[in-house]
């Protein structure tokens, strides 16, 4: 991994705990989804238009159950996030690896990125409100779906597009095989990680040698 001069990270599973997401994010969203639409209803009226059905909160609602990749839920998630993390409620999770890791690539000269389907906006609050402090300032971009699915090559050709770095300059680290495949497609280096400890390239972000 020599020429290795740029790290794409995943989120769940990879830098966080899928759990923070699932039971702790996707929780707080539903909770107050109902009242925030009702306080900011100027603000989040053109959200709204693109959200099929009468009962646009309802509509939501089944979303969130689901995980449905819309970008109007995760727009309007990230809105009520913001409000969590803001008072303090909410703290983004991150394992004792990743800042550690972080820390490493950053002071190695190793630009970091993060590809997610959470919004980039939301990816913003987790690693800026982390359990580890602000992590931000050591993240050089963050890309999400309207770049491409996850599970495409042609996906991860545009991010190399847009970083500038060739793809074989970029190590890509996910918990999900097939996005590591259609990592692996575009030309850029990839681990698959599993911190559960099954079979898989890495367990930990700690295994890493730039």
């Amino acid at each position: 991994m020599t020429q290795t001069k740029a790290v794409l990270l995943d989120i769940e599973g990879t830098t966080s705990s899928i759990a923070f997401v699932a039971e702790v994010l996707f929780p707080y969203a539903a909770k107050h989804l109902a009242s925030y639409v009702e306080a900011h209803s100027e603000e989040v009226a053109l959200i709204l238009a693109e959200v099929p059905g009468e009962d646009k909160v309802a509509t939501l609602l089944d979303w969130i159950a689901e995980d449905r990749k819309a970008t109007p839920l995760k727009t309007l998630q990230g809105l009520i996030w913001a409000q969590g993390y803001a008072d303090g409620t909410l703290q983004g999770h991150v394992y004792p690896d990743t800042p550690e890791a972080l820390r490493r690539w950053y002071t190695a000269g190793v630009a970091i990125y993060i590809y997610s389907s959470g919004s980039i906006a939301a990816q913003k609050l987790i690693f800026g409100h982390s359990i580890a402090g602000d992590l931000t300032p050591m993240l050089s971009g963050y890309f999400d779906t309207t770049t491409g699915p996850k599970c495409e090559a042609e996906s991860y050709a545009k991010i190399s597009a847009a970083t500038g770095f060739e793809a074989k300059e970029i190590l890509f680290v996910s918990d999900m095989q097939p996005e590591v495949d259609a990592a692996r497609a575009a030309g850029l280096g990839a681990l698959l990680i599993d911190r559960a400890g099954g079979p898989a390239d890495i367990h930990s972000l700690a295994e890493i040698r730039l």
